[in-house]
């Protein structure tokens, strides 16, 4: 029996409808609902920024060829897409203004528009409009048809507008629109108001949008009938030619600046716009209809990351989970040498990320280090790891670091600290052409002085990045078992431009060895179920899409293999009834990022961890690298955190063919809290021990 696979875009809207949960909830503290719909804003932006945008391309391709290139048909596509999310925008709306904003008001924090303010309020806005705000605003006036738009201001992606217009003449064609960009990187989007007189510890927030709106008629010296927000989204894809010679760094960091020039893929409006004012902005703005999405009177929704918080309401945010110590790194000792004695496992966010730049500064103050490797896919702004490398160059050690130059809108970072680390010495080398580098490793090399080479190796499932790993759950083993060394050692020679294959004995490298050797291993479970004996599969990742892995899982399921996979994001296997298959998803306060891969094995689970998921492109087009986990006590951690997040009955939704997005009966078990108090309980146990 063939079953059909849910298409990629279609399944990636499913997994934002859960962040919409999420912001549904009133389990959830207020301020944290907030937050989610702030994240399924910013998710949707990008979505259109890249997906729709590359489907608008792919509708420029001969159909004949189209056909032979794609199996769905993207103006088709694209009109699941508008469904889909207007039908989310209307839910979003729904509980923004029918929930949040009431829930708000009862908590006595009232987000107010510019004709619900007291007489002081308009004052102290009229004041902070004429200091803060008028400096930084301009007007540009709508020309009637496109030949004049050349006049207008270039509408960056994501840049707030407001439309507004005069009501002097009696003529419609006659009215005068004129475009107002909110300057909102410069300001911040919410101002505290004073609170009334008779408000008991009221707390008084407005939109900078609506501070402008109050202030436009003084300012132009027009009567101004009213400011009807936009916003634009532009296509975020570089288009960078696929050579196999030239420094790809360079092309990227030209484009960069091009970024905001790209064609429009959204454009949202105040649902209130006049529709002759609507249809003149597409003109002039050169729109099509399938551009033009109806939404609320505010846009931007992403920056309700930072809705001001009254002093001491912390009551309507998660509490704090403050990262823990690693039972066997919290002393301030040596982590080379408690690497050498045994293998060691960190998980972000619970435990604390300062081990890795620690690790960094103690290698470069050590003697016989002689040189640091380490690949950067995401660099935080600040970041401790590069600055710690820069410490070791300083030091004199050899320093190697690849640099991802296509890490999607984190190029320019990216770009930066690989400029700085050039610049003190480092061997830099960028983006491999056609292929993205997304594995996560870190390795230092130690010569003793009897000859003998020490290797310390660090791979995990998150970026080297302090900020992420506060907010993402990932893992990361840390070991000096040679062999591993020896094939990490490997794949930085592939890094290095070495066209030399990776033939390692323990890692899972993509795009060489790691698919045929995941195919293998769920084979060895199939053979395993045939024979009578216990089987199964127990995976969790990002994204599952990859559709011979899928179609092989459903094979390993129908021969008796139990699969159960935790799959936070894309997943187009929903299973029927009738296979052998569980699939859950969890949303919670912390973005599940960790890729664990568990099988049976004969008596014995196999367990590997890494930065691939089972998607076409970390299989075949980028760089990736799984490992095994060979310490028995860190294969029993990775296990038990596996079961209690397959326990998970408040967070986790049910993905199957029937209950699509359907939270598990409630109880009691919450895995990311759960995982949080283990972990404190074991430190526990380790100090009372000691």
């Amino acid at each position: 029996m063939k079953h059909s696979l849910i298409k990629r875009d279609t399944s990636w809207l499913h997994f934002n409808r859960r962040v919409l949960q999420e912001a549904d909830n009133p389990l959830v503290p207020l301020y944290e609902r907030l937050k989610f719909l702030a994240i399924h804003s910013s998710n949707l932006d990008e979505f259109y920024r890249v997906r729709v945008a590359s489907l608008r391309q792919f509708k420029k391709v001969n159909k004949a060829e189209r056909k032979n290139l794609f199996d769905f048909t993207p103006k088709n596509e694209l009109r699941i897409i508008r469904a889909k999310v207007r039908e989310q925008q209307k839910i979003f709306d729904k509980i923004f203004r029918k929930k949040i904003l009431p829930q708000l008001k009862e908590e006595n924090i009232h987000l107010i528009h510019g004709d619900e303010m007291t007489e002081e309020q308009a004052a102290f806005t009229t004041d902070y409009f004429d200091k803060k705000v008028k400096p930084n605003l301009h007007l540009h006036w709508l020309p009637e048809n496109n030949e004049d738009s050349t006049e207008l201001p270039f509408l960056k992606s994501g840049q707030l507008c407001l439309a507004v217009h005069f009501n002097e003449k009696p003529s419609q064609d006659g009215k005068e629109v004129a475009l107002v960009p909110i300057p909102s990187e410069t300001l911040p989007r919410f101002i505290v108001l004073p609170s009334p007189p008779d408000a008991t510890n009221g707390y008084y927030v407005i939109f900078l949008d609506s501070i402008i709106r109050a202030n436009l008629s003084r300012w132009i010296d027009r009567e101004v009938t009213f400011g009807y927000s936009f916003k634009l989204s532009r296509d975020a894809e570089l288009y960078i030619e696929d050579e196999f010679d030239g420094e790809l760094h360079h092309k990227i960091a030209a484009r960069l600046r091009d970024r905001e020039d790209g064609l429009p893929t959204r454009f949202l409006f105040d649902r209130a716009m006049p529709s002759w004012i609507r249809k003149r902005l597409k003109k002039v703005l050169n729109l099509s209809r399938y551009d033009m999405i109806m939404a609320g009177r505010y846009h931007n929704f992403m920056d309700f990351f930072r809705f001001p918080l009254p002093p001491g309401r912390e009551d309507l945010t998660y509490p704090e989970l403050p990262p823990l110590p690693h039972p066997r790194l919290g002393h301030k000792g040596s982590i080379m040498k408690t690497m050498e004695a045994s293998d060691l496992l960190l998980s972000f966010p619970y435990q604390q990320y300062d081990y890795v730049p620690r690790l960094i500064r103690e290698a470069a103050n050590h003697p016989e280090v002689e040189k640091i490797c380490i690949t950067l896919y995401r660099v935080a702004g600040k970041s401790a790891v590069v600055q710690e490398l820069l410490y070791a160059l300083a030091k004199g050690k050899d320093v190697e670091a690849f640099v991802e130059a296509k890490a999607r809108f984190d190029e320019a970072s990216n770009l930066y600290w690989g400029k700085e680390l050039e610049e003190a010495g480092a061997y830099v080398r960028y983006s491999i052409p056609e292929i993205k580098v997304h594995t996560k490793l870190l390795h230092i090399l130690r010569k003793k002085p009897d000859g003998e080479t020490n290797h310390y190796s660090y791979i995990g499932t998150g970026n080297f990045n302090e900020k992420t790993a506060k907010l993402y759950t990932d893992h990361a083993l840390m070991t000096c078992r040679p062999r591993i060394g020896k094939d990490v050692i490997q794949v930085f020679r592939l890094l290095r431009g070495k066209l030399i294959l990776p033939k390692c004995k323990k890692l899972l490298v993509a795009p060489f060895s790691m698919y045929t050797r995941f195919i293998e291993l769920i084979d060895e479970e199939i053979a395993r179920a045939k024979a009578g004996k216990t089987a199964y599969l127990f995976f969790k990742m990002n994204s599952l899409e990859e559709e011979s892995v899928i179609n092989k899982i459903r094979e390993a399921a129908a021969e008796g293999v139990k699969v159960r996979m935790i799959v936070r994001g894309i997943c187009r296997l929903a299973p029927s009834k009738e296979e052998n298959i569980e699939i859950i998803s969890i949303v919670d306060r912390f973005l599940e990022h960790a890729r664990i891969y568990i099988f049976g094995g004969s008596g014995q689970e196999k367990v590997f961890l890494g930065s691939a998921d089972m998607m076409e492109r970390n299989l075949h087009r980028r760089v990736e690298v799984i490992t095994p986990i060979e310490d028995q006590l860190l294969r029993l951690e990775l296990r038990r955190i596996m079961d209690m997040q397959w326990s998970d009955n408040q967070k986790a939704r049910i993905i199957s063919a029937t209950q699509l997005n359907t939270f598990r009966e409630p109880g009691n078990f919450r895995a990311q809290k759960d995982i949080y108090q283990y972990f404190k309980r074991r430190n526990h146990l380790v100090l009372k021990e000691a």
